[in-house]
């Protein structure tokens, strides 16, 4: 059976820094949620949360939960990830260069993967399966090569062969298209999106795209410096958004401006970790803050059925934004 996964306030520490405060969003099973925002808001950092690799990089979870099933994957220990991880939880991380050993042929790593998690018999038919699977042209021909005698679409489809390796219910993509032209990013997007279909696994896409995120996910959260602030089916969070952010995020694609035009961006830059504003993280950056957005952050809570964001003034904004002369 498949599970859904609802994360709940979650803060996260690096070396005893925090860097992640307030990460919720839920995932019914066999659908997708896009979390979006820019560099440094705390996507990744979720993601290895949920996938049980913060040790790695010396982070811990410091409150809040990320509940699968019946498992809280945010204190789960090493002997309960050793069972999801792989066989119910996969990782495709943003680097294929350095998530594959550049030292082993592709064949390999998957067939040690394979072997890991249901194995050895059948490891070699299963793997040339699952290169096929991924739609790979030749796929005898990627099995024999090592990673960098491959273009980085193909190194990609092979991290999501290895991720699909052991059938898991969730799968987190972060940044899964990131650094790969367009043709070749549709071509990954289609691939994950067939794979949905036919599978029924969930799917955690992280990216920087809001045009990747509306065309492939049900869900949307949109974070800001380790914060959600917005949260919602897609349609709703990205056609009628509720936060500041948001609203910033959309009016700065460049699919939305005339020829002439000048892009509209957003002042400022995010804050640091260790730099946190009191109040609304988002409020030095916000045209419509006021001094009461600084004197204690903004819960996330509900605006509509299944849409939340986190934002004292977002009725006053609403208001504004559909008549301009309330200002």
């Amino acid at each position: 059976m498949a599970h859904a996964l609802a994360v709940e306030q979650l803060a996260i520490s690096i070396r005893g820094r925090e860097v992640v405060s307030d990460i919720s969003f839920e995932l019914p099973p066999g659908d997708c949620i896009g979390i979006a925002g820019e560099t440094g808001s705390g996507k990744t950092v979720a993601c290895r949360a949920l996938t049980g690799t913060l040790e790695r990089i010396g982070g811990s979870v410091e409150r809040g939960s990320a509940r699968f099933g019946e498992t809280d994957l945010a204190t789960a220990g090493e002997s309960q990830w050793a069972r999801l991880r792989g066989r119910q939880i996969a990782l495709v991380p943003q680097s294929s260069l350095s998530g594959l050993d550049p030292l082993m042929r592709v064949g390999s790593q998957l067939v040690e993967t394979i072997r890991y998690l249901e194995g050895r018999k059948g490891a070699h038919a299963r793997a040339l399966e699952l290169l096929t699977h991924v739609q790979l042209a030749d796929p005898e021909l990627v099995y024999r090569s090592f990673p960098h005698q491959l273009s980085g679409g193909m190194r990609q489809r092979v991290m999501i062969a290895l991720a699909i390796a052991g059938r898991p219910e969730l799968l987190v993509a972060d940044e899964a298209t990131t650094a790969l032209d367009v043709t070749v990013q549709r071509g990954i997007l289609e691939l994950l999106g067939r794979l949905r279909r036919e599978t029924g696994m969930s799917v955690i896409l992280v990216s920087h795209d809001l045009a990747v995120v509306e065309e492939t996910s049900d869900r949307t959260a949109i974070v800001y410096a380790g914060v959600t602030v917005e949260t919602g089916f897609t349609a709703t969070v990205l056609g009628d958004p509720k936060h500041p952010y948001t609203r910033a995020l959309l009016a700065a694609r460049p699919a939305v401006v005339r020829a002439g035009e000048r892009l509209a961006g957003i002042p400022g830059a995010p804050p640091g970790v260790g730099s946190f504003p009191p109040g609304c993280r988002f409020a030095p950056r916000c045209s419509f803050a006021e001094p009461a957005c600084s004197a204690a952050p903004p819960p996330l809570e509900p605006v509509a059925s299944e849409h939340a964001t986190a934002c004292f003034r977002w009725k006053e904004i609403e208001r504004v934004a559909r008549d301009p002369r309330g200002l």
